[in-house]
């Protein structure tokens, strides 16, 4: 994750991330895919649908009134149920959004421990508020998810070498629902069949 531009081409078999800001009449949105170049390994094309998913049901889990982190239970709990160990990224997290890039609260994809509870519902930490835009970013790894910045400052690579995926939306809660900020169609699609109610405001 956080590549710069350089001499490195890119080969078949390779997962990039595409992460893209954009400020409109001074609000920022956040967005992020992840694409396979050329013919991709099962392994990785899995692992990126992986977290694909994971931001999915981490927005799914956003309620007026509910608290940041069970958008963290919804990206863990996901990920904890799949088959696969995949490594969940904790250094780097999602995070409010709106008139700057970057805003609090945090918003982290695992549970900071003693916040969930047997019922896998949170109980702590920021709320959930009308205005309030989340942008949630789950990073997922084949291998582990430790990981290092290279000389540049900014490049982000794991220890082992595996790779990563990354994908990302900015998302908000009306009294309607959940709405999808940098979704085509909002998110209705993938929140409908999430059993969610999709809710942007009126025009």
């Amino acid at each position: 994750m956080h590549g710069v531009p350089g001499d490195r081409v890119l080969a078949e078999g390779d997962l990039v991330s595409i992460d893209c800001g954009a400020i409109v009449a001074g609000w920022h949105g956040d967005a992020a895919v992840t694409v396979p170049v050329g013919r991709v390994e099962p392994a990785a094309l899995a692992l990126s649908e992986a977290a694909r998913q994971a931001l999915w049901h981490g927005i799914a889990a956003a309620r007026l009134g509910g608290w940041v982190s069970d958008i963290s239970a919804g990206v863990e709990g996901y990920v904890r149920s799949l088959p696969v160990p995949y490594g969940i990224v904790r250094e780097y997290v999602g995070h409010g959004i709106g008139s700057a890039m970057h805003q609090p609260p945090d918003v982290p994809n695992v549970v900071a421990k003693g916040l969930l509870h047997s019922a896998g519902v949170t109980g702590r930490g920021p709320r959930i508020v009308e205005g309030l835009a989340l942008a949630v970013e789950p990073m997922l790894t084949l291998g582990s998810p430790d990981n290092h910045v290279l000389d540049d400052d900014w490049t982000v690579v794991t220890d082992d070498g595996q790779l990563a995926a990354h994908w990302e939306h900015t998302m908000t809660v009306t009294e309607h629902g959940v709405w999808v900020l940098t979704a085509e169609d909002g998110g209705a699609e993938l929140l409908e069949s999430l059993g969610v109610a999709f809710g942007p405001l009126a025009d």
